[in-house]
């Protein structure tokens, strides 16, 4: 099972520096996956979780891919409907061939209301536009490109069905996750879970996997790749903007999971760590 992270692409304390730190970072540790998140217009209803300066994903991965050499690269999750299906699949095949290969798509249908309208794009057409997006994308993508398609609605699962390499969920308990796999046969499952270490237990039915205990987490991550997880996307950001400006928090925390990766396989949790 390959572990990635979800680099925060937005907020008052990314700058280039952060960016190309956080890169240093996630390549150093041995994660397999550098993945960022996509909005294009920062709206007020956007803004208020993810503020600007919000990079741009595809400008941002074509950077940080002449920082790396080896950590695969990837969108969680780039909104279909706010793009030209044609100009998609052509920086989809120009980012996967800069990188020599090492693009993962994370896609989805969006959101924010309020992004939709500045972008003169319906809001309601956008599962329609989404399909349409993912049709040519199979059709006319670059081959090797590995497409995880995002959501947990009947229709976004029908969408996984059809179109998508694996279910890309997002922020999920282990519960939900493990009740869509039991009443769905999907091609694939590459979660992005909520990520922070806490220093005891985290209960309640509401915990988000990722969240907790190092032993909980770990655990998570155990349960996980028991139910086919072939990735999972460790998110450290929690929806306060100022989280930008302190990264070394989630720093040493993914070091904390990258030196006990090792027990996820055999699914062994140490004790005291």
């Amino acid at each position: 099972m390959q572990l990635g992270v979800n680099v925060p692409n937005f907020g008052p304390g990314t700058d280039p520096g952060v960016l190309r730190e956080w890169a240093r970072t996630v390549e150093g540790l041995g994660y397999d996956l550098l993945m960022v998140s996509d909005h294009v217009a920062v709206t007020p209803d956007v803004a208020e979780r993810y503020p600007e300066p919000f990079h741009e994903p595809f400008t941002t991965l074509s950077w940080l891919a002449a920082l790396t050499t080896r950590v695969r690269l990837g969108t969680t999750v780039l909104v279909l409907p706010y793009r030209d299906p044609l100009l998609t699949v052509r920086m989809v095949a120009g980012l996967d061939r800069l990188s020599g290969g090492r693009l993962v798509l994370g896609v989805g249908s969006g959101w924010a209301r309020q992004e939709f309208a500045a972008l003169g794009v319906p809001f309601a057409e956008r599962g329609r536009r989404t399909d349409g997006c993912l049709r040519v994308l199979r059709e006319s993508g670059p081959a090797g490109v590995p497409l995880w398609v995002g959501g947990h609605s009947p229709a976004a699962l029908r969408r996984v069905a059809r179109f998508g390499d694996a279910w890309h969920p997002l922020r999920l308990t282990l519960p939900a996750m493990r009740a869509v796999l039991a009443a769905h046969a999907l091609p694939g499952f590459a979660p992005r879970i909520a990520f922070r270490l806490t220093p005891g237990p985290v209960g309640g039915p509401d915990r988000p996997a990722g969240t907790g205990s190092p032993e909980q987490v770990l655990d998570d991550l155990r349960q996980l790749r028991a139910l086919g997880a072939r990735a999972v996307v460790l998110d450290p950001y929690h929806g306060d903007p100022e989280e930008t400006r302190r990264p070394e928090a989630a720093w040493r925390d993914l070091a904390a999971v990258a030196d006990h990766r090792k027990e996820i396989p055999n699914g062994i949790v140490k004790p005291g760590w």
